[in-house]
């Protein structure tokens, strides 16, 4: 039997808020002259789950390629500037590797921003996979990039566990569109929840999954 945890990135693992909103606030100034969003407006933003973010972040409609250029090379150098670990993680990533459990990264963040965040932080030796939006067809709420991460273990939901840790709802809806368990972590970007199987602090995730 095999113990699959897969944790979402930002809001989950690290806060890496505000990275994102002094790059997203680049492109604002750089290209259109707009005044700074806060990093509440922004974070908000992300995790609504509908939303229009060039229009919320830039005024468009969709996003332009040269904002999508300027935006991913300065978040390039920016994104390891200020990122941190929540308080905790670091103990239960410890704790859970030690006891054999699987652990894999699943963002809609790009594949080689997570990688470079998580390196930077010292905890990317934990996961065996690390994927982004950038490397499956449709991002979370989709299935695809757990269904990738599954395929890597070559999970059986007869024989294996599998649990997606997340603080979103798109993370819990890929978690049920890929059938398999979720929690949603309220100590990161979306502190209020409807859904039932929320943690707290990180460690309840260990009494749950050990």
């Amino acid at each position: 039997m095999q113990n699959i945890v897969i944790f979402d990135m930002d809001g989950t693992l690290i806060d890496s808020k505000k990275d994102i909103t002094i790059s997203v606030n680049h492109v604002r100034e750089v290209h259109y002259s707009l005044e700074p969003l806060s990093e509440e407006f922004i974070v908000e933003a992300i995790n609504k789950e509908v939303r229009n973010l060039p229009e919320l972040f830039y005024g468009t409609q969709e996003y332009k390629k040269k904002d999508m250029l300027v935006f991913e090379a300065h978040y390039e150098e920016q994104c390891v500037k200020s990122p941190y670990l929540y308080a905790g993680i670091q103990e239960i990533l410890d704790a859970l590797k030690n006891a054999n459990v699987q652990l894999s990264v699943a963002t809609n963040a790009p594949t080689k921003f997570a990688k470079r965040m998580l390196s930077s932080l010292n905890v990317a030796h934990y996961f065996d996979v690390i994927i982004g939006a950038d490397a499956v067809s449709h991002s979370k709420p989709s299935p695809e990039m757990l269904y990738r991460i599954l395929e890597h273990y070559d999970y059986d939901k007869e024989r294996d566990r599998a649990l997606m840790v997340g603080d979103n709802s798109k993370d819990i809806l890929s978690a049920q569109n890929a059938n398999i368990d979720s929690l949603f972590a309220t100590w990161g970007f979306s502190p209020e929840t409807d859904f039932a199987n929320r943690v707290d602090t990180p460690q309840e995730i260990l009494s749950i999954v050990l």
